[in-house]
């Protein structure tokens, strides 16, 4: 980061996405019936079931493959995960909690400064991209850790990763970048 500037970016986790598998073959109609807080949608074949605490969305189809959304953390969404086996067990089913995996990290960050979007782009151009027309924010990709971040002219970046770790490597990485092309305050 910026040596005369010690403020640390907070980044702000906002979603998590997980799978898990359940090992057992699911009638979701059986779920439906008698599970709580779910919407059956047999047009797609699959079961929306939500939990309060924490506040997770899953999607569960008859495969038994789980997809949660929504919890703010890796740990928040495991608990959720096994929480909803849990769940899944008390209707009946054999379920074995199996292959939890977290796919997909949704994070938010500041930075203190206004970035100026054109100069981002010409200066890091096979791997940043900004069409104006299109969409508000320059896209920049890290492939070697698998993250995107989206950099607003506002300083707003919303990076998306495979973990939290990556995530945050992500934000490390551009900073310098971004700090090259920070606007200069208006007086």
């Amino acid at each position: 980061m910026d040596s005369n500037n010690d403020d640390t970016l907070d980044i702000i986790i906002t979603n998590v996405v997980a799978t898990f598998r359940t090992r057992c073959h699911l009638n979701l109609r059986t779920i439906a019936l008698e599970g709580t807080n779910v919407i059956y949608k047999p047009e797609v074949g699959k079961v929306l079931m939500k939990l309060r605490k924490p506040k997770i969305t899953a999607s569960i189809w008859s495969s038994g493959k789980i997809i949660c959304t929504g919890a703010t953390s890796e740990e928040e969404a495991k608990q959720g995960a096994r929480r909803l086996a849990r769940c899944l067990q008390k209707i009946g089913f054999k379920v074995r909690f199996s292959a939890f995996k977290v796919v997909n990290v949704l994070a938010v960050c500041s930075m203190p400064f206004a970035i100026h979007l054109v100069d981002f782009t010409k200066k890091n151009r096979p791997i940043a991209s900004y069409e104006p027309e299109l969409h508000p924010a320059a896209t920049y990709r890290i492939k070697t850790i698998k993250a995107t971040i989206q950099v607003f002219s506002t300083g707003s970046l919303t990076v998306t990763g495979p973990n939290v770790q990556n995530v945050a490597t992500a934000v490390e990485q551009v900073y310098p970048l971004l700090f090259e092309c920070k606007k200069p305050l208006c007086k």
